[in-house]
């Protein structure tokens, strides 16, 4: 389920129960309505106002953290691309194999990475890919301490990048888990469900009721997105990668 879907589910959730509330009221007995119900209804609304805050919050901060850290990694792994194929360069032209391994590998990489809509492909690595670009570096022949030097330092830039690769593939999995989005949903609409109750029947009302639904369900949308950083709306920048392939062999 796509975040407009679950945004457009909280929206209706939170503005239908203002609504139900608003018809409930012209249900109920005065007595219902009074300065004391008010007061005791607005004392539990103001615990639930408040873990809901703390959990959106929550909720917030884990994808930000986890768009940051992928956003992060993705400009690690061009730049250790980019080291790389310098290393590779100084080396010397025993090394154009394994340069050209490497450019194949950043090709296939990007399209793992940004899906288009045709080709909706995992963000794995190949692990064949991997193998074959480790051993055309191990097969390399150093004839001096430079190149000894060089080659070392390839192979450890080349381990570096496997492994945050294989990290990025292992953080696709969204962070924000559902029974904690559910929880949200539930209390924002438990809110605005007392707003509702207590609040006047008329187009003023209902008016403000729906800006603030839609504000609050827009939030819950940037949210989800922030929390698939390589699909939908808010998506991570695939411009360092695609620098760093139009540079290599170069």
């Amino acid at each position: 389920m796509n975040s407009s879907v679950i945004a457009l589910i909280a929206f209706t959730s939170i503005f239908g129960a203002a609504l139900l509330a608003m018809r409930l009221r012209a249900a109920l007995p005065d007595h219902h309505l009074g300065a004391d119900s008010k007061d005791a209804v607005r004392v539990g609304m103001g615990l639930v106002a408040t873990m809901t805050a703390l959990l959106l919050g929550l909720l917030i901060a884990s994808a930000k953290g986890s768009y940051d850290s992928q956003k992060t990694q993705v400009i690690q792994i061009a730049a250790k691309v980019g080291f790389l194929d310098r290393v590779l360069a100084i080396y010397g032209s025993e090394t154009v194999p394994a340069r050209e391994l490497l450019r194949r590998d950043v090709e296939s990489i990007i399209p793992r990475l940004w899906p288009d809509k045709q080709s909706r492909e995992a963000t794995n690595p190949t692990a064949a890919q991997a193998q074959a670009m480790y051993a055309s570096l191990q097969e390399l022949t150093p004839q001096n301490e430079a190149q000894r030097s060089l080659k070392t330092q390839a192979l450890e830039t080349a381990t570096d990048l496997s492994k945050t690769l294989w990290l990025l593939s292992a953080q696709k999995e969204p962070s924000i888990v559902t029974p904690l989005l559910v929880a949200v949903v539930l209390w924002l609409a438990t809110l605005f469900l007392s707003f509702g109750l207590f609040a006047p029947a008329n187009r003023t009302v209902v008016a403000a009721m729906l800006i603030v639904a839609l504000s609050v369900s827009s939030a819950l949308f940037l949210m989800l997105e922030l929390d698939r950083p390589f699909d939908g709306l808010i998506q991570i920048s695939s411009a360092p990668m695609r620098n760093v392939l139009s540079n290599l062999g170069q």
